[in-house]
């Protein structure tokens, strides 16, 4: 067996809704052999993974994978079961796994479900190998392949603390992605979006966090706030720390002095020797230290959120408990064994470590890691209750007396943080806080939750809902008004003309396109972004008011959605194109495809479909939300039962576009006042103004600004460049198109048909990765429409020879009856461009169907420039001309 590939989709896709893997396999000769075929398998693999036996399958019931197994089933669809067991057996619940056979006999792609990225990929690869070596009758060992997974998965989970704000985003609708391998989470979209990383937000300043990290900076700040802290001073040196120890008066406490969870913190030291092993202790973590007065009482952490206490833990050093048989090092290791007990901050605890303070703690309480405790002797290992090193906690919440509450949002406050672990030391929280009877010792930035999410005695706490409400308070919103948009033409036109009328509403618009994507009309990103990291891109612009994603069908196979759900998902039309590629192989394969723009609209949002579109119906079945129909004429069948039975489209009737629904139907505009329609005659572009006109009444936006955004969207340079632009040079006129398949050319047609031009020229091609029929019918419909014909070819041939497609469509050209002395072949688009210029004749329309807009635009501009000089420029110099290549 072999692993042709492995990609991971961690949005909604064509496969689900389900961050899902994709796997591709070719499972060699055991094709040949179902599994009941195959000596032992069956037997070893339900012996190894019993948890199989409960796999339903597609019979639909309890160990019908089992059933199927006996039967004989196909290696490839058991192995979608293993990586869905193994990732169980990891602590995932994953169900979804989809198994089908790409090229027969032996290729196969696998979908599975995945919960954690890492440990999905491990599962594939660990149920190949098993599988393989279990067919061949080669020996496992299932117990290293779990245990190298586990330990992979732990590297990638996220820590308790982001996994709570995770969940709980999740459970209130709230859009959330983790960004990389590490804890850092976006929430929300746009301008409401937020970053939170753990438990730090991106509220607090740099200096803030600084300071916390600071803990004699944040002494210093509380002090002069007359909160009580401890005395204390900084020691760069031994010496130092010696002396210090000694002003202070023992016993006393040493920590790094910037420090954190616990690492190289040593208390209740009472004489030399001691401050010697914790000062050598504690420079491994910093360049200095601090020397304090040690405060005796409980460790408590009261955890501060939004200005108000959240939880209160008291924290309990790492201890064991004596048995009269086992030393404290066998006993450390019997309580590391607890499931409940994790390596770093994976779990709810943490194994307890035998390091040096564990050693110089023992040593002051004249045992050693082989000293063995009576029984029932409890014997603590370190004196501080960090849950890093291995503490536990109990939740005192109601405990906390109101002025101690007080100083803790207090100390928060001054110290600048939305959220902070504000750690007091006293005999019993429940009494007011003085000078006397104990202090604040820090305020700690990130405060990890695990104590609070996970206390080993008490109620867990709502800390991640209190953290949620102080990020997205009662009212506020978490997302953005976001309009995706997908069809087969149109698309831009019809992104740019949404965006362009939120612009006019006021919004700053973040929008994707095929030209690039956009901030508040700004170009931050040429070329075509039309993908998934460009959607992220824009949703994660904390300037963006408003999101018009232009999502293409390349993008959406590829990696699935740049976002969760949108407000508005928009489908102008289907048609035949981009077949043979991404194995879609016909009609509705595309549409299958570009449903998922459709599909993942919220429950209160809209689909807008075009009710002309043969797919339409099929689409009706998939969209969620509401629907909201188009289409040219007010008769469709489809349309019209759809306003019967409650629903609301738009349509067109004498001229104008109407809004209507089962109770109101009312006029909007005149197709003449819309500039990109040019007074009616451009139906590709009555169908995209149709299809922003249902998008922007399912936003709500008033219609006197529909209005007035499809009255101020113009065919030129500026608000739609590359569609229909059309350039005035004198004589004659030029006009640059990105139709790229036969419904764009068809359009095209349509439109300078009805044009005044005494001949029409055009600079015609097709990108290289269209099937040969395609080019064959863009060749017909040139030899339909032009006079003048100059064939050329893209830069980017996708795939194609040089001259492969210019041939195909010159032979097109000629087999449709076109005289060979009006057509030419020129390969370089910009050459041909000009030929055609040069040879303009009055009255003239040339129409280019170009690849690279700029370069085209800025020919025609320099032309007409040097024409209103009544100056001719020069030919340009170029390699790639090639006319008439093709021996007639």
């Amino acid at each position: 067996m072999q692993i042709y590939s492995i990609q991971k989709f961690e949005g909604r896709n064509i496969y689900s809704h389900k961050p899902v893997i994709k796997l591709v396999i070719n499972i060699g000769d055991y094709h040949k052999y179902p599994t009941r075929d195959i000596k032992g398998f069956n037997e070893k693999l339900l012996c190894m993974f019993p948890g199989l036996k409960q796999h339903q399958c597609s019979l639909g019931y309890e160990g019908g994978f089992a059933d199927r197994l006996e039967e004989g089933t196909y290696i490839g669809h058991v192995t979608e079961h293993l990586i869905l067991e193994l990732e169980g057996l990891m602590g995932y619940e994953v169900s979804y796994g989809k198994t089908r056979i790409v090229t027969e006999p032996s290729l196969y792609c696998i979908i599975v479900q995945y919960a954690n990225e890492i440990c999905g990929v491990e599962c594939c690869k660990a149920a190949v190998d098993i599988i393989d070596r279990l067919a061949a009758g080669l020996a496992v060992n299932v117990d290293e392949i779990l245990n190298d997974i586990r330990k992979a998965s732990v590297e990638f989970e996220l820590g308790p603390s982001t996994r709570a704000l995770y969940d709980e985003a999740r459970k209130r609708g709230i859009p959330v992605r983790r960004i990389g391998n590490e804890s850092l989470l976006q929430l929300g979209y746009g301008k409401n979006s937020r970053l939170v990383e753990a438990a730090l937000t991106d509220a607090p300043s740099c200096i803030s966090v600084d300071i916390a990290g600071n803990k004699h900076l944040t002494k210093e700040l509380l002090c002069s706030h007359k909160i009580p802290v401890p005395d204390g001073s900084i020691a760069y040196t031994l010496s130092s720390a010696l002396a210090a120890a000694r002003e202070i008066g023992y016993p006393v406490a040493v920590k790094p002095l910037d420090g954190s969870q616990g690492r190289g913190v040593t208390l209740n030291l009472k004489n030399e020797e001691e401050v010697k092993a914790a000062y050598n202790e504690a420079v491994n973590f910093s360049k200095a230290v601090i020397i304090e007065k040690y405060i005796h009482g409980k460790d408590y952490r009261v955890l501060v959120v939004g200005g108000k206490v959240s939880s209160v833990c008291v924290r309990r050093p790492p201890f064991v408990t004596g048995d009269g048989k086992h030393s404290l090092a066998e006993l450390i290791e019997a309580e590391n064994s607890n499931p409940l007990r994790g390596q770093d901050h994976e779990k709810p605890m943490t194994k307890i470590k035998i390091d040096a303070i564990t050693i110089q703690t023992l040593k002051r309480k004249g045992m050693s890691p082989e000293y063995v405790p009576r029984e029932g002797e409890a014997v603590y290992l370190r004196e501080n209750g960090n849950l890093s090193t291995g503490g536990t906690a109990r939740e005192c919440t109601s405990e906390i007396h109101p002025h101690n509450a007080m100083i803790a949002v207090k100390a928060a406050k001054v110290i600048g943080l939305d959220i902070a672990g504000v750690d007091i030391t006293m005999e019993d929280i429940s009494q007011p806080l003085n000078y006397g009877n104990g202090a604040v010792l820090e305020v700690n930035a990130a405060p990890g939750l695990r104590m609070h999410l996970f206390p080993a005695d008490g109620q867990k706490s709502g800390v991640a809902a209190d953290i949620m409400d102080m990020l997205y308070p009662e009212g506020s919103k978490s997302e953005i008004p976001l309009v995706s948009i997908t069809g087969t033409n149109g698309k831009t036109t019809t992104t740019r003309l949404i965006a362009h009328t939120l612009a006019i509403s006021g919004k700053k618009v973040g929008m994707t396109s095929t030209s690039g994507v956009y901030i508040d009309g700004k170009c931050v990103l040429k070329g075509d972004n039309t993908g998934p990291a460009s959607a992220r891109m824009v949703l994660a612009d904390k300037n963006v008011e408003a999101a018009v994603l232009e999502t293409a069908r390349g993008g959406i196979v590829k990696k699935g959605l740049g976002y969760d759900l949108a407000d508005v998902g928009v489908i102008v039309n289907i048609s035949d194109d981009h077949l043979g590629i991404d194995g879609l192989h016909n009609l509705e394969d595309l549409t299958f495809v570009k449903a998922l723009v459709v599909e993942a609209v919220k429950p209160d949002g809209y689909s807008v479909l075009n009710a002309d579109d043969e797919m339409v119906e099929y689409l009706i079945g998939r969209a969620s939300g509401n629907i909201m129909l188009f289409s040219m004429d007010k008769r469709n069948p489809i349309l019209l039962n759809h306003v019967k039975n409650g629903g609301a489209a738009a349509y067109i009737e004498d001229g104008k576009i109407h809004i209507c629904d089962s109770t109101d139907d009312r006029h909007i505009m005149r197709l003449e006042e819309i500039p990109i329609t040019f007074e009616g005659r451009v139906d590709c572009n009555i169908e995209n103004s149709l299809a922003a006109v249902c998008a922007l009444f399912a936003l709500k936006i008033p219609e006197e600004i529909i209005r007035a955004g499809l009255m101020t969207f113009k065919p030129d340079v500026a608000s739609n460049p590359g569609r229909f632009n059309i350039f005035d040079m004198g004589d004659f006129k030029v006009m640059l198109d990105y139709s790229h398949n036969s419904a764009g050319y068809n359009a095209v047609a349509g439109f300078i048909e009805k044009m005044d031009a005494t001949r029409l020229v055009g600079v015609v091609g097709i990108p290289g990765d269209r099937l040969d029929r395609n080019i064959k019918e863009v060749g017909c419909i040139s030899a339909k429409v032009f006079s003048k014909i100059y064939i050329k070819e893209d830069r980017d041939l996708r795939g194609r020879q040089p001259g492969e497609v210019a041939k195909i469509l010159y032979e097109a050209v000629i087999e449709s009856g076109y005289k060979r002395e009006n057509v030419e072949v020129i390969h370089s688009e910009i050459k041909a461009l000009e030929t055609a210029i040069l040879d303009a004749q009055p009255g003239d329309l040339i129409v280019m169907l170009y690849e690279e807009f700029e370069p085209a635009v800025d020919l025609v501009n320099r032309f007409k420039q040097e024409l209103e000089q009544n100056y001719v420029p020069e030919p340009l110099q170029t390699t790639m001309v090639l006319n008439n290549p093709i021996d007639p």
